[in-house]
């Protein structure tokens, strides 16, 4: 069988055919195509293949062909799965593969949600139950959930559910099973943990596998870039001004690290969102509903949080922090370059260990990752000039410009050149691109003139005398990055007198404001940035409902 097969070819019902059909699948992928045939012969599956290879498909489709309609409302089979958003979109699949095989239900729990909605949904029968190993426990503990019918075990991402800790209810769950339930086990990566339980709980299974050439897709470029000690925020910083993407992840191995970059580029003015364990469920699903619908375009993720976010059009992926794993580069990877288009990956590395985990991850995947140099402030300018020229060209093919034209006039009445006019115009343009580097610019200017403050306050000239009206000096400022910019129509204006409104302080306090497409960074006095946080947080600015969250001082974080 080659690589890639029609559904129409495999051995599966008309049913599912058009069910498949109607969700815009013509192929099956090399797991699927391999893996559905052995599974309905009643085979025990091993297969090994990374994130975005169709696995759910791969067992979900012959899962629901071999559904005994003769014990219909007792379960049938059980998927294992490490995490409530897996658990939830592969309910999902096994939904819309099931839609016209009648009286298929599919049922999920995990943690996170009331627990007596899903004892009620197993009451009223379930052929199908997903979900994290944690909560199944805890229904078979309840005798909520009863497997004696039960003929089919899934151990879906079998490696990070061990990373997770979950082994001990895995092999729990094993151990309850009816003798002879067929059981396929699905994993990115095969530890020796792995091959125990495939050892002592499969049958003479068969190992479906990608080989490393098959895994390593040719139409993503990868770049790894050595960044010096410190300036990791930084580089991610110029590398997504350089690249631009339209939608891009960014890889963090630690939930604290998520949380610390996502505050650190909300600050910078970009609009990230963070995913990670900790989270609340409401949250995470907020989270990536808004990064799928394009309301967020850069998501910030650790890797057993990215896992079950299905997203064909991401153009970059970063490695914020090297992968732990060479497995996990090409799972982190493959999140790019899907459906047959091109992607991109970055890797920042810190220091000559981190150079040799890149040669083993190139020796693991037999692809060379190119060494690239940090773009420099004038090579992103290039790159934003070029946009710029590009969008210029797109408006003057259109004829709807010609109503500027009487504008054009007054100001050449006013002497004034068609080229400075036109300059001018570019500049007006493309001012919103700078703001990032004057906002840099601008905290540098500041540290420097703290500095410069601080070494005249000890200055021995005791001709020297500190101005005790000059507070800056004492309690500095405190930026702000706020939920508004130019896609609320708001200006400066509108956010100083929305806090002078709400706090009864006059606009003096308020400094530098910085308004971005859907952020805008607020600089405020900060003897007065408490009162302003505290009364601004739930306020409204042009009838959008204020969210406000603080650029942190590092040297508090640490105290």
């Amino acid at each position: 069988m080659t690589e890639r097969t029609s559904f129409n070819d495999l051995p599966i019902s008309n049913e599912i055919k058009r069910a498949v059909a109607e969700m815009g699948f013509e192929e099956a992928t090399f797991i699927q195509s391999q893996s559905i045939p052995l599974i309905l012969e009643g085979h025990d599956i091993i297969g090994q293949s990374q994130t975005g290879t169709g696995k759910t498909a791969a067992f979900g489709i012959p899962i629901i062909e071999k559904i005994n309609p003769d014990l219909a409302g007792h379960t049938q089979v059980l998927i294992l799965c490490p995490t409530r958003e897996l658990a939830i979109q592969g309910c999902e699949e096994l939904r819309k593969f099931a839609k016209y095989k009648h009286s298929i239900g599919v049922v999920p729990i995990y943690g996170g949600q009331l627990i007596d909605r899903q004892i009620n949904s197993l009451k009223k029968g379930a052929e199908i139950v997903i979900g994290t190993p944690g909560r199944i426990m805890d229904h078979l503990r309840r005798r909520t959930l009863k497997l004696p019918h039960l003929s089919m075990i899934v151990l879906d991402e079998a490696d990070e559910m061990l990373n997770m800790g979950f082994r001990e209810d895995i092999e729990t769950i094993l151990k309850d099973v009816p003798e002879g339930t067929q059981n396929l086990l699905f994993s990115a990566t095969m530890p020796p943990e792995i091959m125990k339980i495939t050892h002592q709980y499969q049958n003479d299974p068969k190992i479906v596998k990608l080989t490393q050439k098959q895994v390593t897709v040719p139409n993503i470029r990868q770049f790894y870039y050595e960044v010096p000690n410190g300036k990791k925020i930084e580089t991610l910083a110029r590398l997504l001004d350089f690249y631009n993407p339209k939608r891009s992840m960014v890889f963090c191995n630690t939930k604290r690290m998520v949380d610390e970059l996502v505050g650190e580029l909300q600050f910078r003015g970009y609009a990230p969102d963070g995913l990670h364990g900790d989270m609340k469920q409401q949250a995470r699903t907020t989270v990536m509903n808004s990064f799928k619908s394009g309301k967020v375009d850069i998501l910030i993720a650790t890797d057993v949080a990215a896992r079950g976010i299905d997203v064909d059009d991401i153009d970059v992926v970063f490695n914020f922090d090297l992968p732990q794993d060479p497995e996990y580069y090409i799972h982190r990877i493959g999140r790019t370059g899907r459906a047959g288009k091109s992607g991109i990956s970055c890797t920042l590395v810190v220091g000559r260990h981190q150079l040799r985990d890149i040669r083993d991850i190139e020796q693991h995947i037999k692809t060379k990752i190119e060494l690239k140099k940090i773009p420099s402030i004038d090579e992103i300018n290039e790159v934003r000039n070029d946009k710029l020229i590009e969008s210029l060209l797109t408006i003057l093919k259109d004829d709807d410009f010609r109503k500027y034209e009487p504008l054009l006039d007054r100001l050449i009445s006013q002497e004034y050149t068609t080229v400075e006019i036109a300059s001018a115009a570019l500049a007006l343009l493309s001012e919103h691109v700078a703001d990032d580097i004057q906002l840099d610019t601008l905290i540098q200017q500041q540290k420097s003139d703290r500095d410069t403050k601080s070494r005249k306050q000890n200055s021995p000239d005791k001709h020297f005398k500190k101005d005790k009206s000059d507070k800056s000096s004492d309690t500095g400022t405190q930026y702000y990055v706020i939920n508004v910019g130019t896609d609320d129509k708001v200006k400066p204006k509108h956010i100083v007198d929305a806090i002078t409104d709400v706090t009864g302080l006059p606009a003096g306090i308020v400094g530098n404001i910085m308004i971005h497409a859907s952020h805008a960074i607020v600089e405020i006095q900060k003897n007065y940035s408490d009162l302003v946080y505290r009364e601004m947080k739930g306020s409204t600015i042009k009838g959008k409902t204020v969210a406000i969250k603080s650029k942190r001082n590092k040297s508090k974080k640490n105290k």
